[in-house]
């Protein structure tokens, strides 16, 4: 499969006129080659025949073996950028992650590469086709989202009320951990009564009081791809206010799921969302974008919000998160994973959105 993936990135390079893509991103040198280490680089010449190298460090000489297919040239280094520029003739144009690379590293692979080798910006052009994700990516990310479903369904037998918010954060991470997680997605949320106003909310050694609202935020990872949720739980009889509250984010949050398919950018998903919250009055309590792609990266392409441009293609995988933050008073989340399909969308995450007690 990394070598179909290396055919194609080869394929997309004509369009930006460069000979060659180096790649340096660590979820972009996975999704590329199938290499997992923390230090690695690779370098995609165009055409099906053109460059395929590989390059890590002495700690990887095994794994990379077992890793990387054999068609890449594999090397291993102790500087990986004065290997590669080692390996390069110009005259060349060769595209880098720009998003990813910093200025000092830039100026000093620039130094080593010397004359006859141009660097060209060349970021998103490996992200774009991460964002759409194959059959294999959409297996992993569906068992990553039943999996952190039936983490919080154990955590939620064991109640919420006089538990501290950090403990059942950290029940939650180590239900997740015992049921096969390789991790968690981001370290989970749980944000009690006007506490989840904010939208990271850090859970605290403050206990979970009855007759309030819970936001919890989670996500596991299986094979390297990350699944994304939140549900927001009543411990109790509720203040009429954050009743009203919870129906007009699910409003909105079903409004908007209503309206995935291929072809709307993510600033029209994202206006369904808003609209409907600001005609209840909130405008003003919703200050995020309704969502974003997940994959490798907990944060990744497309993205749903005022600055979405990209029109949703089958095998997007994305968020859809509208919430309501009143500060000092309540702040209520909702959130699916979602798979674009050809004929809609696919649903991932299974847990009830009807406002729910839990004691």
């Amino acid at each position: 499969m990394s070598m179909q993936r290396a055919t194609t990135i080869a394929g997309l390079l004509a369009e930006r006129e460069l000979d060659a893509l180096l790649v340096t991103d660590l979820a972009n040198v996975r999704w590329l080659t199938g290499f997992t280490g923390s230090n690695g680089l690779a370098v995609v010449g165009a055409g099906e025949d053109g460059l395929r190298r590989f390059l890590t460090d002495f700690r990887y000489l095994s794994q990379s073996a077992e890793q990387i297919d054999a068609a890449w040239e594999r090397e291993i280094a102790q500087d990986l950028p004065e290997r590669l520029a080692q390996g390069l003739e110009g005259p060349l144009r060769l595209g880098f992650d720009d998003a990813h690379m910093s200025v000092k590293e830039h100026a000093r692979l620039e130094e080593l590469l010397g004359d006859g080798i141009e660097l060209v910006a060349a970021a998103g052009l490996v992200e774009g086709r991460r964002a759409i994700k194959e059959p294999v990516e959409l297996d992993a990310i569906r068992a990553a989202a039943k999996l952190a479903d039936d983490g919080l369904a154990d955590v939620l037998t064991r109640g919420l009320v006089g538990r501290t918010e950090r403990e059942v954060a950290l029940d939650l991470e180590f239900t997740l951990r015992r049921m096969g997680a390789e991790a968690v997605s981001f370290e989970p949320i749980v944000a009690a009564g006007p506490h989840g106003a904010l939208p990271h909310a850090v859970p605290r050694d403050v206990a979970i009081p009855a007759g309030t609202l819970v936001v919890i935020d989670w996500g596991a990872q299986l094979d390297g791809y990350s699944s994304d949720c939140t549900r927001t739980y009543a411990t109790g009889e509720l203040d009429p206010r954050d009743r009203e509250v919870y129906e007009i984010v699910l409003r909105a949050q079903e409004q908007a799921l209503a309206a995935i398919r291929p072809g709307p950018t993510g600033r029209d998903i994202d206006a369904i969302a808003r609209d409907a919250i600001e005609a209840a009055g909130h405008g003003e309590h919703f200050g995020h974008g309704l969502g974003h792609g997940v994959g490798l990266e907990i944060h990744e392409g497309p993205r749903l919000s005022r600055q979405g441009a990209d029109a949703l293609e089958a095998g997007n995988v994305v968020t859809v998160e509208p919430g309501i933050y009143v500060p000092g008073a309540v702040g209520v989340r909702i959130e699916d994973l979602v798979v674009v399909t050809e004929e809609g969308h696919e649903v991932l995450t299974s847990l009830p959105k009807t406002l729910t007690t839990v004691g």
